[in-house]
């Protein structure tokens, strides 16, 4: 059996762990530079708050019905999902983090399924304060059904089994398709024309049906909805062949070097992702944009690709080569609303080819970066490369942001 744990409202209830007196009232996330609603609660939900309204949109119901708004906290927010994951491995070793506020658990050999799942769901509201609901089922796709369940009715008490086949055909049959995990905007369009309305409906064609139409990646949810586990738990996650950083700006940039002291701090947060999934990078590429939303200004959109001469992940040698591909790009005259740099040709770390007319010592890079990677984990960001700068009038908007309760001394709750 597996499980499929999920922490409900997880950002809006992130906001209520550490302010009580926001429960029972309506709470909204907004996206980077507090442009949309990326979280709600329920009692926003009720209010008719859609995901992704611009926040403009909302200002009057903002005020009138008193809604509490918040900018991203992603420091508070995986703080605290780091102290659900690490409870949920207290039950079981076999755990796979989907995101930030879901992971796939594996239950079998476990007794009592009903009892130990609500003793999951206790402990974890109980030492982070966190809601969270349950869905356990043979297959992974059928579980993320048993969590919508575990949502929706609180008759199950945050926790759903699908153990049976009465269950799982119930479960399927007062499930639409598009709701489905897997099942794409394309793929319900395509189901719903010709007349498979719900999961039940979507198990009733035979196989060699959805493959034709849906490949093998639609035969696999096919057979996990008839309970043939198809998708295994990924504990190690596979490494990125991708990293990207970008950023819109809060302010729009028309100058240099704001420019450019983006460009390197995004370079320097690629290679920490590098560093930490123990991997290099052979090229890396830049891109600027400008507002495309605002039709009065001259718009201008390029990037630039550059190939390293040695795989790295050392920050300064990624930052100079960022700043590089950045001079060939920049343009007076435009106002930049996005800036990021994306590393390509990822390679692992253990197999570099070097290069015979390479002057760095890059023995001696290793230990310094090693040197500012524990400094910066014990004092986040305590040392950064002087092309960052200090005063970044690039940076992101973020008016509504609550303190980082659990991660900075200063923003310690105190108690009288």
């Amino acid at each position: 059996m597996i499980g499929l744990l999920d922490c409900n409202n997880f950002y809006a209830s992130c906001e209520r762990v550490f302010n009580p007196a926001l429960n029972g009232q309506a709470v909204v996330v907004l996206s980077n530079n507090d442009g949309c609603v990326i979280a709600r609660s329920n009692e926003a939900k009720g209010l008719g708050i859609k995901m992704g309204t611009p926040f403009y949109q909302i200002d009057d119901l903002v005020r009138t019905k008193k809604v509490a708004v918040f900018s991203t906290n992603f420091t508070l927010y995986g703080d605290m999902s780091n102290r659900v994951m690490n409870i949920i491995r207290q039950f079981t070793p076999d755990v796979e983090i989907y995101s930030i506020d879901e992971a796939f658990l594996a239950l079998d050999g476990f007794s009592d399924l009903a009892n130990y799942g609500k003793k999951i769901v206790g402990t974890i509201t109980k030492w982070t304060g966190i809601p969270v609901s349950l869905g356990i089922a043979p297959t992974k796709t059928l579980a993320k059904l048993g969590n919508r369940f575990a949502k929706k009715y609180p008759a199950y008490k945050n926790v759903c089994i699908i153990d049976s086949d009465e269950k799982r055909i119930k479960a399927l049959q007062k499930t639409e398709i598009g709701d489905v995990w897997g099942i794409g905007r394309q793929h319900r369009k395509f189901l719903e024309s010709q007349g498979i309305k719900t999961a039940f409906d979507f198990t009733q064609k035979s196989s060699s049906w959805v493959r034709k139409y849906m490949t093998i990646v639609g035969e696999r949810t096919w057979r996990e909805l008839n309970g043939e586990a198809c998708i295994g738990l990924e504990q190690v996650l596979p490494n990125k062949k991708q990293i990207l950083t970008s950023r819109s700006f809060g302010n729009m940039v028309s100058e240099y070097i704001p420019l450019s002291e983006s460009v390197a701090t995004f370079a320097s947060l690629c290679a920490g992702k590098l560093r930490r999934q123990k991997s290099c990078a052979t090229s890396l590429m830049v891109f600027i944009h400008t507002n495309k939303f605002k039709e009065d200004l001259p718009q201008y959109y390029q990037s630039s690709i550059i190939k390293l001469p040695v795989p790295t992940n050392f920050p300064a040698e990624i930052i100079h080569y960022a700043l590089e591909a950045l001079k060939k790009i920049f343009k007076e005259g435009y106002q930049y609303k996005k800036a990021g740099v994306m590393i390509t040709n990822i390679v692992p770390d253990s197999c570099i080819q070097t290069n015979l007319f390479d002057g760095l010592n890059r023995e001696k890079q290793r230990r310094l970066t090693k040197t500012l990677d524990l400094i910066n984990s014990k004092y986040p960001k305590s040392v950064i490369f002087g092309a960052q700068g200090i005063d970044h009038e690039w940076k992101m908007r973020q008016n509504n942001l609550s303190p980082c309760y659990s991660t900075r001394l200063k923003d310690a709750i105190r108690i009288n």
